[in-house]
Parts: structure tokens; sequence; C-alpha cells
């Protein structure tokens, strides 16, 4: 490389252990300029490379000085401690010259001896900070604290995509694939193992939905009590603050973006890990829905053995009614599976005394079905057809007795409700909290209280229980 030649629009200024960019390009001047300092090795260089192409691309400006940019990005070094003051130098002039600062590179992701973040306990006013090689959660914070000016001939995508869902509900995916190997399940053939979304991206997604519009947020996954299990849980950043990938800080973060827009934030797929009960807490104070789909498919240890699944019925016994002890409102969604392969018939009474037990408020039940390459398929004693579909019958007999004393319970209570649908009376459907869209119940809703005042659809509001069946509530409002 020629010094002062990194690319026709760029200008270079030597410094020892470091590269200092300042640049100036031939893009609009409506378009927000952004002053980028490297620091550190080749590798940071190929990161900064990255970052400013990136920039490039969506159609942002770099600036030739501090006082030419809205914005400042500082790429660090952590090797050594000459290296780290230099970062450390570097930042603060950028703040004082400049005032708007974005930190990355490896100084970021270093603690202190006792265990604070270097970058944010010496320099605090700086907007955000994440690690190396972190081109997508620099590029969130960017998006964040100066966002490009919108281009109607070429921003034709949205902030938060092209949903499929109704404007006022939306689903979140936190990762894809998983690392179980249940017996019945192809999953992991079809999507692999489990790899987490970057936190940063994740919340970066929920923002704009919310942003949008969006009332009721549906976390996703195939194991969401696994997120960042795959990277080690390893911290990242959003709103310059170190968030670990994980699902109980996923959650809390989650939470206190909800509140901010007044929306519901509501976990599925849940699987009953020792860690989930730290969510608890956050759903006893309203800050995510009170609701848990856990996908516990069964009941008896040696069903669930052939099964290949990480849990046992009498823990699951013990954890929702300690989930029920701190939360008393809490929703607990399920599905089980009638009829695997070497069931006995004490084996499903031992599911039946489970659910009488346990009277989960959501279930669902399948009769067993051959998946093609699911290792299941090869157990023995197969459940003759009938007899699976006999076996579900009676669960759905039992729920539907077990469903219907809860909701009965509602009845006289004043809910919370989120209208899906309006009628041309002025009334509508709804769901309260304890009803996911399309797979739970609904709530029928009355306008006698303000008849002349129609509902809209993704409108909260508050509905006095006055009927019950085994499946929905009707009410008025």
């Amino acid at each position: 490389m020629q010094e002062g030649t990194i690319a026709d629009s760029f200008s270079v200024v030597p410094a020892p252990l470091s590269l200092i960019v300042f640049a100036m390009s031939n893009a609009s001047n409506a378009a927000p300029k952004i002053g980028f300092v490297s620091l550190g090795c080749p590798k940071a260089l190929v990161d900064s490379e990255q970052i400013l192409t990136q920039l490039r691309a969506e159609g942002y400006d770099t600036a030739k000085s501090y006082d030419g940019a809205d914005l400042v990005i500082v790429n660090t070094c952590g090797f050594i401690d000459a290296a780290v003051q230099e970062s450390l130098d570097a930042i603060g002039e950028a703040l004082n010259e400049n005032g708007k600062v974005i930190v990355t590179g490896c100084l970021g992701a270093k603690k202190d001896a006792d265990g604070d973040d270097i970058i944010m306990k010496v320099h605090p006013k700086v907007l955000a900070v994440t690690g190396p090689h972190a081109l997508g959660e620099v590029m969130d914070a960017v998006h964040m604290h100066m966002p490009k000016p919108h281009e109607p001939f070429i921003d034709l995508v949205p902030a938060q995509g092209i949903k499929l869902t109704p404007k006022h509900y939306a689903y979140l995916k936190i990762s894809e694939g998983c690392n179980h190997r249940c017996s019945f399940c192809i999953i992991p053939s079809m999507r692999g193992d489990l790899v987490s979304r970057p936190i940063a991206d994740v919340m970066l997604e929920a923002e704009n939905l919310f942003k949008a519009g969006v009332k009721e947020l549906l976390v996703i996954s195939q194991d969401t009590s696994a997120y960042g299990v795959d990277v080690k849980f390893r911290t990242g950043f959003w709103n310059g603050k170190p968030v670990r990938t994980h699902m109980t800080q996923l959650v809390e973060a989650l939470g206190e973006l909800a509140a901010h827009y007044g929306a519901w934030v509501r976990l599925h797929y849940v699987y009953p890990y020792p860690h989930v009960d730290q969510i608890i807490p956050s759903m006893a104070a309203g800050k995510v829905l009170p609701y848990l789909d856990v996908p516990l498919q069964h009941a008896h240890p040696d069903v669930l053995k052939r099964m290949k699944r990480p849990a046992s019925g009498e823990k699951n016994i013990e954890r929702i009614q300690a989930w029920r002890a701190l939360c008393p409102d809490i929703t607990i969604r399920s599905t089980f599976i009638a009829g695997f392969p070497g069931e006995t018939e004490a084996e499903f009474e031992y599911l039946l005394d489970f659910l009488k037990e346990a009277e989960i408020d959501r279930l669902g039940c399948f009769a067993y079905s051959p998946v093609e390459g699911a290792t299941a398929n090869e157990l023995p004693n197969a459940v003759p057809e009938e007899v699976r579909e006999e076996r579900r019958a009676r669960v759905m007999l039992l729920q539907e007795e077990i469903s219907k004393k809860r909701l009965q319970a509602k009845v006289g209570k004043t809910l919370r409700v989120l209208i899906d649908e309006v009628e041309a009376s002025g009334g509508g459907v709804g769901r309260t909290a304890s009803d996911a869209p399309e797979i739970d119940g609904v709530v029928y809703v009355k306008r006698p209280f303000e008849p002349h005042r129609k509902l809209k659809v993704g409108e909260f509001v508050n509905v006095q229980i006055s009927t019950a069946d085994a499946h929905d509530l009707w009410g008025a409002a």
C-alpha cells in the first residue's frame, strides 16, 4: 500500500502503531459524515475497512476532520499497555474535538480488575462500545445515533423489514437450529445446530418493530432457553451498555424496551432449564408477559428418556409450582405427544396424573406420527394408530375440564386485552396476556360502557369478564 492512497477518495495520516483515517467522498452533502480513527494490527485494519465499506454502501459520507464529522468511530487496540493508553487517548481526543463517539475494537471487550468496562469507566460519554469484529453492532450504533436521511427512490424496505403478521404484533427470532437430538424430531438435520443472533441485532430489530407500531413481540426459536450457548454467552452491546448473549439478559433488555413503548413481550419454546427461574420475577413485575410456552412433550421419565428430552416429569411439577408461587398470574402453555413408541397404558396414565396435578393452562396434544429420518422410528413396541388417537382424545377431554376451570376463575375480573379484530357494532375480538395469537383462546368484547366509541385494532382496552367456556372469554369494555 502506498502512503496516502488507501482508496482514491481517502487520505492517510501515518502514526506509530496506528492508522488514523479521515476521509471525504463524493457523496451528497445531505448524507451524514462519519469520522474514523483506526488503531492497532492488520486484523483491526480489516475490521475498519469492512465498517467503512458498509458505511459507504449505505450512503454515509466520511469526514476529513473532527469538526467536519457528524459522528466519529474509534477502532481501538488493547493488546499491550501502550496500545491501551493510545486508544484511550484517541477516544478522549475524539470526545473533546467532536463529542459524538462510537468505540469498537479489542479494548471494547476488556474489563479492569473490578470487572468494569475500561472504556466506559474512563470515558462515560461515549455513545456505544463494541468488541472487535463487530460490524453489525457498530452499524446498529451508527443507525441509532446518526440515521441516514431517507431516500424514497432507494430506501424501499422499512427498518422493521417485511412482515406477514398484522401490524400490531410480530415474531422475533433470536436463534436458528437446535443442539438437542430428540428422537422424534428432525429439525437439527434441516436447520443445523444452535446459532444465536448477536444480541445487538435482536435488540435493534425489536426496537424497529416497536417504532413501527408493534404492540406485541413474540420471541421464538427452536430453543429459546439456550440462547447464547453456542457463543459462550459472550458480551454484546446495546445502547452503549454491555449485555450478555443470554436468555435472562435478553429478556431483561426486551422488557425495558417494551415498557418504553407500552408493549408486550411473550416468550415461546422455553425449555425448563434452571436459569428460566430467574425470569419469573420479571413476569411478576409486569416487565414481560407472565406467559411461558414450555414444550414438555411427556411426563413419564422412561418416555422422556426414549424421546431423549432434557427433562423429567417430577421436576417439572416442582418447577411449575415454584413459578406459580412467585407469579400467581403466570400462564403455562405446553405440547404433549400421546402414543409414543413403547408407551404403555401405565405410562400414559402417569401423564394424565401429571396433567391433573400441573393444570397446564393451554395445552396441545398430538398423536405420535412417524417422521421420515427420525430415530424414534427405530424404537420397538410401536403403539397402534387407533390407540394413539384414543389417548390423544383422552388428554384433550381432560384438558377441556382443566381449561374450563382455570378460565372460569377469570370471570368477574378486569383484564387488559389487545384488540385483533373490530366489528361493525363497535365491539371486537382480542386477547389477554394468557393468549398467544392463533394458538390460544380469544376474548369477545362488547362496548356497553362507551357504545359510541369503536374499538381499534392494535389498541389495549380493559375488559370486564362476564362469561367463560373451555377456550374463550366474553366481556365488556
